[in-house]
């Protein structure tokens, strides 16, 4: 069994809805399907909520009332069975109305969770609906049966494994098997979210849970390209990645995919493909065990990086200076992305500046403090082992013009990073791929 994970925009409208439907249902074999909720409708979700904490209850209304006159529209553009259109406006009003019942209590983070789960809620019911108008054996398994966080806000995979497999043992004879991608329980049985990677996150963990053949992540982007098309004349997806090598593109920038959400796929060994909904014949690009040697597959470019360094001649020969800097940036919860050291000195860039004051102000009891904003990180991936010659003087040259504020190496087998101004960005990128895609 395969498992395809549709986002946001590839169910945004009826039209496109549609497509999906005719996507998982073309090959006839049974599939399971992870759905996001239509796009908009999260955003939405949240400023209700929002009102509802400020207690502007005209505004919660209104915008639940816009919500609902647009579902109800897609009601009627997706159901010409009479009775199957009755019965999906039904369900809409019961759950709209589930949503203005939140002006009665009070309102808090809890009751918020419940409110921003009815998108995938309202998604996923719509979907089973029509296929089922279409004559197609489908049914949906509610995501909040299954897929449970402990209280490290963790995936509990032994109770998603046993729970997934025995709902599928008593769920027999369909085609399509549709649940809910993001929205879990938590340990204390409340409903919760699965944060990272989002439904991503959730086709994992149950493609693993399954044992599937495939997990396919559906956008509508053709896969991960080798640079960033907005950037970069003529870029091209890659059409294999080792899983190391996708994860090391998600961290630094290749928005197409979230760097965790693979891992559990990752662990049980099963193929994660990228494909888009717009050009479903496109090869797009497969996330396997495999590693292609001697190839550099893309560049990934993350903003907004900011870069600290401390000077101490109290750092030579000081076996715990580094470690005083590190419980530092735990003490925030701040992680690092790249360290450099030398004798009398060590550099680190972060993503997160919101404690940045107080960090630097902690830091100077260890040394100078210099702080550079406005910073980028430019990360090469591919088979880089050290052992590969070449490779690093290539990646040089194509960095020869632009100011490199630090360099990171061979704390990974593949990937180089390089910390620059977010002004050379653009000429960093195109430099790069004329000498390594050329």
């Amino acid at each position: 069994m395969k498992v395809m994970k549709f986002g946001g925009t590839s169910v945004g409208s009826p039209e496109r809805m549609k497509n999906v439907c005719q996507l998982i249902t073309r090959s006839g074999d049974p599939t399971f399907v992870v759905l996001s909720a239509m796009s908009g409708t999260t955003n939405s979700l949240v400023e209700i909520s929002n009102y509802f904490y400020k207690k502007n209850l005209d505004g919660a209304h209104d915008i639940i009332n816009q919500l609902e006159r647009k579902y109800m529209q897609h009601a009627d553009e997706l159901f010409e069975d009479e009775k199957t259109n009755s019965d999906i406006k039904g369900f809409l009003k019961e759950r709209f109305m589930f949503l203005r019942s939140f002006s009665k209590d009070t309102f808090t983070s809890f009751e918020e969770r419940i409110v921003v789960a009815q998108g995938e809620i309202l998604s996923t019911n719509i979907v089973v609906a029509y296929l089922k108008q279409c004559g197609i054996k489908a049914t949906l398994i509610s995501a909040l049966d299954f897929m449970k966080i402990d209280k490290n806000q963790e995936p509990d995979m032994m109770h998603i494994k046993k729970e997934i497999n025995d709902i599928l043992n008593r769920e027999t004879g369909y085609q399509i098997y549709i649940t809910q991608g993001f929205i879990c329980k938590n340990a204390y049985d409340e409903i919760d979210n699965l944060q990272r990677g989002g439904s991503d996150y959730t086709a994992s963990l149950i493609g693993a849970a399954i044992q599937a053949e495939e997990i396919q992540i559906w956008t509508d982007i053709d896969g991960m390209h080798n640079n960033d098309p907005r950037i970069v004349d003529n870029t091209e997806p890659v059409h294999q990645l080792n899983f190391e090598e996708a994860a090391e593109l998600a961290y630094f920038g290749a928005k197409i995919l979230h760097p965790t959400c693979v891992q559990p796929a990752k662990n049980a060994g099963i193929p994660v493909a990228l494909k888009n909904t717009m050009e479903p014949d496109a090869p797009g690009t497969i996330i396997n065990n495999e590693l292609q040697r001697g190839t550099i597959k893309a560049v990934a470019a993350k903003d907004n990086i900011t870069a600290i360094k401390i000077k101490s001649s109290r750092m030579l020969l000081a076996s715990g200076f580094l470690r005083k800097v590190f419980d530092t940036f735990e003490e925030f919860n701040t992680p690092i992305d790249m360290v450099c050291t030398s004798e009398v000195g060590v550099s680190m860039s972060i993503d997160n500046p919101r404690n940045l004051d107080a960090i630097v102000d902690k830091l100077k009891k260890y040394g100078t403090i210099t702080v550079d904003r406005n910073m980028c990180i430019i990360c090469v991936v591919g088979d880089l082992d050290w052992e590969n010659l070449g490779f690093e003087t290539l990646v040089t040259q194509a960095m020869k013009d632009i100011p490199v504020r630090m360099i990171s190496y061979g704390g990974s087998n593949f990937n180089i990073s390089y910390l620059i101004k977010e002004s050379d960005k653009k000429k960093a990128l195109q430099n790069l791929s004329r000498v390594l895609f050329k």
